[in-house]
């Protein structure tokens, strides 16, 4: 399933992208209680807590509401306000120099561990919104990543059975304010501005994605071609993430793991070839099975 966070009157809700729209879960929970005689989700929280029977639940209304047929809870994908597609994780978790030849252009050794940073639900934001660039930066970078979200509790798990524990999967900009990242050797100020974590459209569950290390990932700013890879070139894949993750911390359903970013950001340019995002650009993230995320930048 493709699972969607649109905002209407400054309330988030749940949506499912279906072959006649985009269903307003809630509003057909509302509209056909005929067809929910056991419990479905009507919001994101509920689908993550609930595991896989409460995926199962809404994949069966879902289906159910489309052989009943259409109603006014379908909406057209493009009147949507997108939200950030998880909006409450508990935890933002990203990986720094995951991508070996990322690590190999901004002149960094290859991590021995996975590198550990956060951020904060501030920088959370969702397809087509646009993004604050900070005053206090002049050089703000865009990081095409693929996002984990975790759909079990998990603690001391093996990589063998990581993926187990997986929801499913997003796309994310891990957008980052160099000039106040490298004031010292903690990232987190340059990380966490707000809006810059921008996920989704889509939270697609971890069934229709086959092999989340063998996915093509770009990225473009206003149409012209900057990142170009794939997930199989990250150092620690995605099983081994989620194990490590789990030794250091429990790992509770919705949160958000960034998986690291590949070649071409703008810091990996020489000095005098490097252009960092300005305003009225536009960004856009792409990785397969996953569909695409824009954002505009402007000034504060």
């Amino acid at each position: 399933m493709k699972l969607i966070t649109f905002e209407e009157a400054g309330l988030f809700h749940l949506g499912v992208q279906t072959e006649q729209g985009v269903l307003d879960v809630e509003a057909a929970i509302a509209d056909k209680p005929e067809l929910s005689l056991a419990p479905v989700p009507s919001t994101l929280r509920e689908v993550l807590n609930g595991g896989e029977a409460a995926l199962k639940a809404l994949q069966e209304f879902v289906n159910d509401v489309l052989v009943d047929g259409g109603g006014s809870y379908f909406k057209a994908e493009d009147s949507l306000s997108f939200g950030p597609c998880v909006p409450d994780p508990g935890k933002i978790i990203c990986i720094g120099l995951n991508y070996r030849r990322h690590a190999e252009e901004t002149g960094m050794p290859i991590p021995e561990y996975p590198i550990l940073f956060n951020k904060f639900s501030n920088a959370l934001t969702g397809h087509g919104v646009e993004v604050p660039l900070p005053r206090s930066s002049q050089k703000v970078d865009y990081e095409a990543e693929l996002g984990i979200v975790i759909g079990r509790t998990a603690k001391y798990v093996s990589e063998e059975e990581a993926l187990d524990y997986v929801f499913g999967y997003c796309i994310a900009n891990d957008l980052s304010a160099r000039d106040l990242q490298q004031r010292t050797s903690q990232w987190l100020a340059g990380k966490s501005c707000d809006k810059f974590s921008p996920i989704g459209p889509y939270l697609v569950s971890k069934d229709e994605i086959v092999d989340p290390n063998l996915l093509n990932i770009k990225c473009t700013v206003n149409g012209e071609l900057r990142q170009s890879s794939n997930t199989s070139d990250m150092i620690f894949n995605c099983q081994q993430i989620v194990s490590y993750i789990s030794q250091c911390m429990t790992l509770s359903p919705g949160d958000i793991i960034l998986t690291g970013t590949p070649e071409g950001v703008v810091l990996g340019y020489l000095p005098e070839k490097q252009l960092y995002l300005k305003h009225g650009d536009v960004v856009t993230v792409e990785i397969e099975q996953l569909g695409a995320l824009t954002n505009r930048m402007v000034n504060e």
